[in-house]
């Protein structure tokens, strides 16, 4: 295995990892039910965060109704389901390598307008060094 951990990120406190996964939800936000706006909003925050899209699918479930979609990086992916009879918002943003998905996360709160935002980053593969330690043991 290459030490380098390819892509893999370094914490201020030294600590590799292999993505942020930010856990947000929008509450209060807006224009939750228009699938071309969503796309292009995922779209922008990826390349705000510095991150390189690869495919974007986006499914609406009908009129006033609410989106389900995701914009696949090659760092990771974006996802996002609504629920705009609430004006709430589940969103995902993991991101490997150089990427900074907090980028993301300014440029969606500017285009969704939410009065309240919830967040929590998930530092993903932080065990891999316990894992590999133990299958040397």
């Amino acid at each position: 295995m290459n030490e380098q951990l390819d892509h893999f990120k370094c914490a201020d406190d030294g600590e590799r990892y292999a993505g942020d996964h930010l856990l947000i939800e929008f509450w209060g936000a807006s224009r939750l039910a228009e699938p071309d706006f969503i796309c292009q909003a995922l779209e922008d925050g990826a390349r705000a965060a510095g991150a390189t899209i690869l495919h974007s699918h986006f499914h609406h479930f009908g009129e006033e109704s609410g989106v389900s979609g995701v914009t696949v990086l090659a760092e990771s992916h974006i996802t996002i389901h609504t629920w705009p009879e609430v004006g709430y918002a589940a969103i995902d943003v993991f991101m490997c390598g150089d990427a900074k998905p907090m980028d993301c996360l300014a440029l969606l709160e500017k285009r969704f307008n939410p009065s309240t935002v919830s967040t929590e980053n998930v530092r993903r593969g932080r065990l891999l060094r316990e894992v590999r330690a133990q299958r040397v043991a």
